[in-house]
């Protein structure tokens, strides 16, 4: 493999039901970082569908400068093995340095069958992207490769960091979990080149055939869109205690989350999980509420604009990110804390 042949960034811009997924303009955002440091003129999205042209201009606005489009109805329902071929295809064809794809449920199935068949490295679910040199520090006798991909994502149950490289084989690729990175603002009217590409499809023992499309309405409101976010750990006690962050919530028109510790206990579902084994949001304002601090939730929380803790240990390491720290239980806080607020509201 000639490494030098390899350029440029790349991201796998997801789209179902010929919408694009979030995830994919937060990629463009990240890769547009990587690109500078690179000195690389142009950002890549690789968006894969059928009859999805009408995509394009968003994916511009959102920092595309290229559009590589693969148009083709064996593409219209995702399916691991056309979209392996196709994305597989283009990797091969346009030789990208960074290739992104999100850690979605398609993004974790296709990312890893991919890397399988262009012969490199994934590094899982990332938290953090940097470019910089590998092994971190120089080590006597071994080469130190500049303007690596550093990846970086949680090992080990998410008890300890592992930032990972691939300096030997191209592209260096990685799914990163949505909501870490941050979207551009978007340039109205921005344009990017497209390329038309398709490397045929023919149907082999791997193909599959969607029978029946269910979609299910899940009833679990998303922690990701929340603008005040009203989070309790294991200190809230029981499942039956967070009824008082429920209230507080409704007051302040928010979404109840929680900690790994809720969701391991049965109090509350995966999916209102915060940290770096559940969710990461960006509200405007994070009560966290019986949390401890520990840094796997941390890490899914820190770049709330405004961190409200409420513990009863003074030493707990939440108050080390918090904005606004009470000391005293609970119990009695939030629920004052809640009258407090429907008062004052009520006057507005």
């Amino acid at each position: 493999m000639s490494l030098e042949e390899y350029k440029g960034v790349f991201i796998f811009a997801q789209q179902v039901d010929n919408e694009l997924s979030g995830i994919a303009l937060e990629l463009l955002g990240k890769a547009k970082d990587l690109a500078n440091d690179l000195d690389e003129k142009k950002v890549t999205a690789v968006l894969l569908g059928d009859k999805v042209g009408n995509l394009v201009d968003t994916l511009a606005e959102y920092g595309a400068d290229r559009v590589i489009v693969v148009d083709d109805p064996e593409l219209k329902d995702y399916r691991t093995e056309p979209y392996t071929h196709a994305l597989a295809s283009v990797i091969n064809e346009f030789k990208p340095e960074i290739l992104l794809v999100g850690a979605t449920a398609i993004g974790r199935d296709l990312g890893p069958r991919v890397s399988s068949r262009v012969h490199t490295g994934l590094t899982a679910d990332c938290t953090q992207l940097d470019i910089g040199d590998f092994p971190l520090n120089a080590i006597e006798g071994q080469e130190q490769k500049h303007k690596q991909l550093l990846m970086t994502r949680p090992a080990f149950g998410g008890n300890t960091i592992a930032t990972i490289a691939c300096p030997d084989f191209r592209p260096q690729m990685a799914t990163v979990r949505p909501g870490v990175m941050q979207k551009i603002a978007p340039v109205k009217g921005a344009k990017a080149e497209v390329v038309e590409y398709n490397p045929g499809f023919k149907e082999n023992d791997c193909y599959t055939k969607i029978l029946e499309i269910v979609k299910a309405v899940s009833e679990v409101e998303d922690i990701q869109e929340a603008k005040i976010l009203v989070s309790g750990g294991r200190g809230v006690g029981s499942a039956e205690n967070f009824k008082i962050l429920d209230d507080l919530a409704k007051v302040l028109h928010g979404t109840v989350s929680c900690s790994r510790a809720v969701v391991d206990s049965g109090w509350k579902p995966k999916d209102l999980q915060v940290g770096q084994t559940g969710k990461t949001v960006r509200p405007k304002v994070y009560f966290a509420i019986g949390i401890s601090g520990a840094i796997q939730h941390v890490a899914g929380m820190e770049e709330s604009d405004l961190i409200i803790a409420i513990n009863k240990d003074e030493n707990a390491p939440i108050f080390d990110v918090a904005d606004y720290g009470v000391v005293g239980d609970l119990n009695k806080i939030v629920p004052a804390l809640t009258k407090k607020l429907e008062a004052a509201l009520a006057e507005k």
